[in-house]
């Protein structure tokens, strides 16, 4: 085979694999979900109609969630599910697992607010490192008669749900001006979703003194 079709049909072979990749590990993750979600329900639908009807279990969890959601919207349902969320926080095992799950859930709900503050660059975890992070929270140490205040940072270090947490002074932090759904889109990519640019917030823009420069400011 002659050198030029070999490298054509590399790199057409290359072209495809990057498009079919994806397309295959998201309709595999997807009927994963699909038979996870629907094998919970269908054996009761097995035997209630004595019969196996693929993907009814699936349905009905759906429609359950979409319920549940209905239901979570109004005065009454929300005291209801209220009521028996405090009824299952008494068993301990339960209550431990729960309280974790709903609050790391929380944090990356869109409708949550007050969980993220802000999508931040810090120096981690050495000098001359620099890894996205979420600033979370500020809180203030008393020592030896002064107040060290500090912001705590989640960063995370395995896809999205599990990272550390970092607690740094104001001056060991870059703002940045993106938003934190798209920030959880940079950490969910790997970073390929990162800008090219990335501008520091107005708001904690400093600057190198006589350059006009940014200053990627460094942790003490």
């Amino acid at each position: 085979m002659d050198k030029s079709i070999r490298i054509t049909f590399k790199r057409k072979f290359l072209a495809g694999l990057i498009i079919t990749v994806p397309v295959v590990f998201t309709v595999l993750v997807l009927a994963g979900l699909f038979k996870f979600v629907d094998g919970i329900l269908s054996p009761f639908f097995d035997v209630l109609l004595d019969r196996h009807i693929a993907g009814l279990g699936f349905i009905t969890a759906v429609g359950i969630v979409f319920l549940i959601g209905i239901i979570s919207t109004n005065v009454f349902g929300k005291k209801l599910l209220d009521f028996s969320e405090r009824i299952l926080l008494k068993i301990p095992v339960f209550k431990s697992i729960y309280t974790a799950i709903k609050q790391l859930v929380d944090a990356f709900s869109a409708e949550n607010n007050s969980a993220f503050k802000q999508f931040v660059i810090v120096e981690y975890p050495r000098p001359g490192a620099y890894a996205f992070g979420f600033m979370t929270k500020e809180c203030t140490i008393q020592s030896e008669g002064r107040d060290l205040c500090l912001k705590a940072v989640y960063i995370p270090t395995n896809n999205l749900y599990l990272g550390d947490i970092v607690l740094l002074d104001e001056g060991s932090i870059t703002y940045t001006d993106i938003p934190i759904d798209e920030g959880i889109r940079i950490i969910l990519s790997g970073g390929i979703a990162a800008p090219s640019i990335i501008t520091e917030s107005r708001h904690a823009l400093k600057t190198i003194p006589g350059s006009g420069m940014m200053d990627l400011k460094r942790m003490s």
